[in-house]
């Protein structure tokens, strides 16, 4: 193989970055073979730039797309315009996207426009829901429908691209990127810096993280998860740890029903290695997240998930997470069962991860490497 593969990744939310990161470290290692470049496209700008500095990320292009109180049509717009300028400019050999944002599809529409490959990091994840997660869910369908390369994360991930007639060569089972990025900050020796977080007993109280900014549960649903996390904090020796996501959807909710209560700690957005240590010494926790529903289960953490359902299914067979729902009476009833049965914990805690072995990343970068070499053998 003479010619340098060409590879642009693609990012923009805080996720992204977690997950990528890694990724673009074993890219940086095969300089012979590859030249890689990061995009970054700031569809999250705030709480995006303190985890590119923690993963010493350098972006090659900021397309700036990140305005208030931005849409959808005002992302998906912003982004296949500037993006496609990079494009034709640059004329990458691959671009690489990871898991189901607004940006990553339209980053692989515009890439398909222009007849340039797509790999798709954290493929074949459904919950043939259209609407759930929204607009994750279709998002990521439709990556699929151009993407050329798919690194399915787990063996279900990899078993719905067959089903959906994906080409069995262009499917590798790589496992999930993100163990790989958790298992490099835990290994790092980290003290709580937080001075409201440096005055909780982990050991005497039973501390539940919190993460919940999902976008299809706003508005009526999303009261209802906040009425839970309010008659939790009523219960004896817990303590709830919420770091709050920026969006004023989840932000005006949040403060109108849990603000003032003294045993519940509202944060800003935290910086990866604190809620990394955070997982680590919780007792569980509550979420409607995709990402932490892989990160929780690395740490031996139960995960109840506040979602009618998820694509992450891998976690509910293996018993390391449960789904709840977002009803406030059906939270509330099985963190109670939590918190008081200790069988239901220790079934739960000593759970196997189904995710990963923290060296996705290489095989990503691997595969990548053959594919190019063999099609130009």
């Amino acid at each position: 193989m003479k010619k340098k593969i060409k590879v642009f990744t693609i990012l923009g939310t805080r996720p992204e970055v977690i997950k990528l990161a890694p990724v673009i470290h074993e890219l940086s290692k095969h300089k012979k073979k590859i030249t890689s470049r990061v995009v970054l496209t700031g569809q999250h700008r705030k709480m995006v730039d303190q985890f590119l500095k923690l993963f010493r990320i350098k972006p090659d292009y900021d397309l700036d797309i990140m305005a208030r109180n931005q849409t959808l049509f005002d992302v998906s717009s912003r982004c296949l315009i500037r993006f496609s300028k990079v494009l034709v400019k640059e004329k990458p050999d691959l671009i690489l996207v990871e898991g189901d944002t607004t940006s990553a599809f339209i980053a692989s529409l515009a890439a398909f426009y222009l007849k340039i490959p797509t790999g798709h990091i954290e493929a074949g994840l459904r919950t043939f829901d259209k609407y759930r997660p929204f607009p994750e869910e279709i998002n990521r369908q439709l990556i699929s429908v151009v993407a050329d390369l798919h690194f399915a994360p787990t063996k279900r991930a990899e078993n719905n691209l067959l089903r959906e007639h994906i080409n069995p060569k262009k499917i590798y089972l790589t496992g999930n990127t993100v163990i790989d990025s958790l298992y490099s900050i835990a290994g790092k020796k980290y003290a709580l810096k937080d001075d409201v977080l440096k005055k909780i007993d982990f050991d005497k109280k039973k501390v539940i993280l919190v993460t919940a900014h999902r976008r299809e549960s706003f508005g009526g649903p999303f009261k209802e998860i906040c009425k839970a996390i309010r008659a939790i904090s009523e219960l004896k020796d817990v303590e709830i740890i919420y770091p709050v996501h920026l969006n004023p959807n989840v932000q005006k909710p949040v403060n109108n029903i849990l603000r003032g209560r003294k045993n519940i700690h509202l944060l800003k957005p935290l910086d990866y290695e604190t809620f990394v240590l955070l997982l680590r010494k919780c007792y569980f926790v509550l979420s409607d997240s995709g990402g932490v529903q892989e990160e929780a289960p690395a740490f031996n953490k139960p995960i109840l998930v506040m979602r009618e359902v998820t694509e992450r299914q891998e976690g509910v067979e293996a018993g390391v997470a449960r789904l709840i729902g977002m009803d406030s009476s059906r939270i509330v009833k099985e963190v109670r069962k939590l918190l008081n049965s200790r069988d239901a914990y220790a079934k739960m805690s000593k759970s196997v991860n189904p995710y990963g072995d923290g060296k996705a990343s290489k095989r990503i970068v691997k595969a990548i490497i053959d594919n190019f070499q063999n099609s130009r053998d």
